[in-house]
């Protein structure tokens, strides 16, 4: 895979900086960099390393990951999926909705490999047994929290809607 031409981080920095609707004072602050210097980096005069790329992720409220692939520090395992570059360009999405349906999204995906690896197995059996159920990471069920609806007892349950 081709890595992403120099002044393209501080392009993309700007660029979902955007799409989030910060100024780029707000993110300076979220992020605890300088004003000056966050937009040195967006024109491409400066290249912030790794521990400031992390920052402007959480300030950005987007994968630190995405970032490190932009500035040519890691390679991207996988094309972006048409999905999720649909979800980002939604204009009409805030930011923490378009990050509750990427990690959906990628659960799902998650799902779907952890099938096709068991039936995999299942056409190679393994003696040692393995769970059938894969439990759901902490962090994606707060994500989904606010959409689950409370039961009659009070817990939260997922809602589903079959049509």
């Amino acid at each position: 895979m081709a890595l992403p031409k120099v002044g393209s981080i501080g392009e993309y920095i700007r660029e979902q900086r955007q799409q989030a609707q910060i100024s780029l004072r707000q993110l300076a602050a979220a992020a605890g960099v300088s004003n000056p210097y966050l937009s040195q980096i967006e024109r491409g005069l400066r290249k912030p390393s790794a521990e400031i790329l992390n920052q402007i992720a959480k300030g950005l409220r987007i994968s630190s990951q995405a970032l490190y692939v932009q500035a040519g520090l890691i390679e991207d395992r996988e094309p972006p999926s048409d999905v999720i570059t649909t979800i980002r360009a939604d204009a009409h999405l805030s930011e923490r909705q378009r990050q509750v349906l990427i990690d959906i999204y990628e659960s799902f995906r998650k799902e779907k490999r952890a099938e096709d690896e068991q039936t995999s197995q299942n056409a190679h059996p393994r003696h040692d047994s393995e769970p059938d159920d894969v439990p759901l990471s902490e962090e994606f069920l707060a994500a989904i929290e606010p959409f689950a609806a409370p039961s009659r007892g009070g817990n939260v349950t997922q809602e589903t809607k079959e049509g």
